[in-house]
């Protein structure tokens, strides 16, 4: 039988997966011989273990535990269950991969009413003994029982009102007595210790599939096959007294990266109240200030574990009267700017390589160089302030719950998330929101970390604002009352909350963001282009580090307002003599375009796909339009409306589109391959060295290609025997369709270049309409019916299975072949990740991805050799 319960002395960090990273670490830390209370660890198979057995504990798992802890007894020196000398312990999960508060914690478990009684006599402080007796039996219904926190959170608010006391600070002990005698009247849990562990036990595995902790998961994509282990140690007490307390540090800065220990610190307080944020803590000075030989104790071990784990720490502590403990040490959450910056200062300072620089940083933090701040020249009306804690500008439309937040922001309102304080519950909705706003809480509060981690802006512990969920009101102390839906912006740069909508600035670089953007196009092996088709997307794609352009929709170069109606004549022509005439002075505006394009990407490659969708989208709809197009056009209403009515199709994206077009009209072809290498001549005879890649989109066989091959040849011998020039170029196709790359080996012996696009090889793959698999999709990720959107994720099990067969058979046949990606997921992670692996050329995606998919690219190189 495998062991399932290791005590702190018996792993290391290296045992994430077995002990989750909350126990792997403190193993590491008792071995390095800090001041750590003891405990035991059950492992994460005990918890896949748990759940295969249909929610029930393993045989003999208490037997094993209660082993370790009678070890851990004889540590403490001091007994679970004996109210003379009495052990509590905290009750915690910890995954393999950090989920921060996503789950369940239960402390001073192990306390009932003897034991209650007799810690106050040993440690000669009733109010602190029944104040931990009170937040225990709060906390076990809660998390064990399921019953409703706030009830009790109210009837404190009630006893504390009904004898005017301002804050728990001024109860007595005769006060928390009374509040336990009417908690244990609202929570019938039970008495003895040992039931308390296994039910408490069972409930943290249970947290494992609770909304909040789904919901994190889904979003940084982390398996639900992994569980969780639960850590059980010895509780010490931070709110003991004025020489006690309980603290959160980093030992760099979260928000900037700066290399300054930053940390906050709560007196006479338990862990729990730093984190939940319902008291506004100190700078972590205070400590140093008061408890100087404790702050030293706190400053020498945050640069030992900073050291020692090479990477920014993420700490939690407790002082009891005096005495300095470590609860906790992680990888610390850090915003995208911050990941940049502590990752290359690491390099420098020699602790860590390029390499482990690269993988230190998400591709989504990437984008925090991205997005856009608010305007410092724009601020006005700014009517309260609070604590900066995830940079960047945010405008939206108040909302004071995570379920309105969801509401709102289904139709596409930006929201505003305002809280008092945010609790894991909230985190459907942080996911949505636009930005976060909290009366209270500080830097390292729930809403702080967790914002940090999505990238999304918010201002935490504004303490001149007052929150009324309930009556749908936030009321600043200078009377400003914002209400439900009014517009507001946050600056979480600067900690500021202003009136309306503030204008934003273009995000910013930094030397540092550049210093690793070099390092990755040095570490990486996948080209990255962009998907443009317009000047300035191709100017901004380029200077985000663009090799070329992947895909150019040439379609969308007809729709501005002094050509749609152009195109619309040439397809309503009634013959093709009159067709060509309209192409004729479509092929003008064609090619300045594509002109355009080469010359801001000179000397790099530009795939021009040829006309893709159905022509029926470029015609009006409704009967006003229609009417007024045959006004301008001065055709007779009637034969626009029969066009309109012949070129309608029940299934557009399965129907007269592709290179479909090509075949039934070949004078569009030809028109776009004169504007495509008359565009070419042009940029050369300019100076410029244009690298045109014509793609044919959406075949299925490669007598298609051969067929539309001649025309492109045709057409391209013609233009350059006009000028008598010469000029390098390839022809290509479009990968979208199952056939397609199951032909891949016939396709390869008429191509030079094969690039999927994988938008459309997804719904064809799937039968899932892209366009509409959104009021179905979040039903199959809540049902496990898939793992992922693979609309945002290429599915590799698939689409994936398709695209390496088309790659490995078309290689076969014809060495020289390139191959790319351009559709969204071309700018996914997970995917470039895939495309490494499969040995693809290239990925294309939007401009204001390429930097992500540099990074990307560069950590799938990095993994790949280990």
């Amino acid at each position: 039988m495998a062991k399932r319960v290791y005590l702190f002395t018996e792993g290391n960090r290296e045992d994430r997966d077995l002990l989750g990273g909350k126990g792997a670490n403190l193993c590491e830390m008792t071995n390095l011989g800090l001041p750590v209370p003891f405990g035991f660890i059950i492992t994460t198979p005990t918890c896949r273990e748990f759940f295969e057995n249909g929610n029930k504990l393993p045989n003999l798992l208490e037997q094993e535990y209660r082993v370790a802890l009678d070890l851990v007894e004889k540590k403490m020196d001091a007994r679970f269950g004996d109210p003379d000398n009495p052990l509590l312990f905290s009750v915690r999960s910890g995954a393999p991969i950090s989920m921060p508060g996503m789950m369940n914690t239960i402390l001073n478990l192990g306390l009932n009413d003897e034991i209650a009684e007799g810690l106050a006599r040993k440690t000669d402080n009733p109010r602190f003994a029944y104040d931990s007796y009170r937040r225990f039996i709060q906390m076990f219904a809660e998390v064990v029982m399921s019953q409703d926190a706030h009830a009790f959170e109210k009837e404190i608010e009630h006893y504390k009102k009904d004898r005017g006391y301002a804050t728990d600070m001024d109860m007595t002990a005769a006060d928390w007595r009374a509040i336990v005698e009417r908690f244990k009247a609202m929570a019938d849990f039970p008495q003895d210790p040992f039931v308390q562990l296994r039910l408490a036990v069972e409930a943290v595995f249970l947290s494992w599939h609770t909304p909040r902790a789904n919901v994190y998961r889904e979003m940084n994509n982390i398996p639900d096959s992994l569980g969780t282990a639960v850590t059980v140690q010895s509780m010490v007490y931070g709110n003991f007294g004025d020489d006690s307390g309980s603290g959160v540090a980093f030992t760099r800065n979260p928000s900037t990266g700066e290399n300054l220990f930053f940390g906050e610190f709560l007196f006479n307080a338990a862990g729990e109240d730093v984190v939940a944020g319902t008291r506004t803590p100190q700078p972590i000075s205070a400590l140093a200030d008061k408890l100087p030989a404790v702050y030293d104790q706190l400053n020498e071990t945050q640069a030992l574990l900073e050291r020692h784990y090479r990477d920014m720490q993420d700490i939690e502590f407790t002082v009891q009267e005096g005495r300095f403990y470590m609860l906790q040490t992680r990888s610390g959450k850090r915003t995208g700017r911050a990941s940049v910056k502590i990752a290359v200062d690491m390099v420098r300072d020699g602790l860590i390589n390029e390499k482990e620089a690269l993988l230190r940083v998400s591709p989504d933090h990437v984008e925090a160089f991205l997005h856009p701040m608010v305007d410092p020249d724009a601020k006005t009306d700014i009517i309260t302030t609070g604590l900066p804690a995830s940079p960047g500008g945010a405008t939206g439309a108040i909302v004071f719950s995570a379920d309105e937040a969801v509401k709102v922001a289904r139709d596409g309102t930006a929201v505003i998330l305002v809280r008092r304080e945010t609790t894991p519950e909230d985190i459907h909705g942080m996911k949505v929101a636009e930005g976060i706003l909290t009366e209270l809480g500080g830097m390292t509060s729930h809403a702080a970390v967790v914002a940090r981690g999505m990238g999304v802006c918010a201002i935490t512990g504004a303490s001149g604002l007052s929150v009324d969920a309930e009556a749908g009101t936030a009321t600043t102390k200078d009377g400003v009352t914002l209400k439900r839906g009014d517009i507001i912006t946050l600056d979480g740069t600067a900690g500021e909350v202003m009136l309306g909508d503030i204008p934003k600035t273009e995000a910013s670089s930094s030397d540092d963001f550049q210093t690793l953007l070099s390092w990755a196009d040095k570490h990486r092996r996948l080209k990255v282009r962009a998907n443009a088709e317009t000047p300035e997307d191709a100017i901004r794609a380029r200077e985000l580090g663009a090799e070329g352009i992947g895909l150019c929709r040439t379609e969308h170069m007809f729709f501005d307002s002094d050509r749609i109606d152009l195109m619309r004549a040439m397809i309503l022509a009634p013959d093709k003599k009159t067709r060509k005439s309209h192409l004729k002075k479509l092929q003008v505006f064609q090619q300045a375009d594509i002109y355009a394009l080469f010359k801001a990407m000179d000397g790099l490659p530009v795939t021009v796909r040829l006309l893709d969708p159905p022509l029926h989208e470029f015609l009006p709809h409704g009967e006003e339009e229609t009417r007024a197009l045959a006004g301008r056009l001065k055709l007779p209403v009637a034969e626009v409306h029969s066009a309109v009515t012949e070129l309608s199709e029940v299934n557009p994206m399965l129907g007269f589109r592709g290179c479909r077009l090509s075949v039934v009209y070949p004078e569009i072809t030809r028109m776009q391959v004169r504007a495509i290498i008359g565009a070419a001549i042009q940029a050369t005879e300019d100076g410029y060295q244009p690298y045109p890649e014509i793609m044919i989109p959406l075949t299925v066989n490669v007598r298609e290609i051969r067929l539309i091959g001649d025309i492109i040849d045709a057409s391209i011998r013609r233009v350059l025997g006009e000028k008598s020039v010469s000029l390098r170029y390839k022809v290509g196709t479009m990968m979208e369709t199952p056939r397609a790359c199951l032909g891949a080996d016939r396709l390869a012996t008429a191509v030079e270049f094969m690039s999927f696009g994988t938008n459309d090889l997804t719904q064809m793959t799937y039968g899932f309409s892209r366009d509409d698999a959104g009021r179905f999709i979040p039903q199959y990720l809540d049902k496990k019916l898939i793992e992922h959107d693979p609309f945002i994720s290429l599915d590799q099990r698939a689409v994936g299975r398709l695209m390496r067969l088309a790659v490995e058979e078309s290689r076969a046949v014809n060495k020289g072949i390139k191959y790319g990606i351009c559709g969204e997921h071309g700018g996914d992670p997970r995917s470039i990740q895939f495309c490494h692996e499969l040995g693809l050329d290239y990925v294309s995606c939007s401009p204001y991805r390429v930097p992500v998919a540099r990074v990307a690219a560069a950590q799938a190189h990095v993994l790949a050799e280990g």
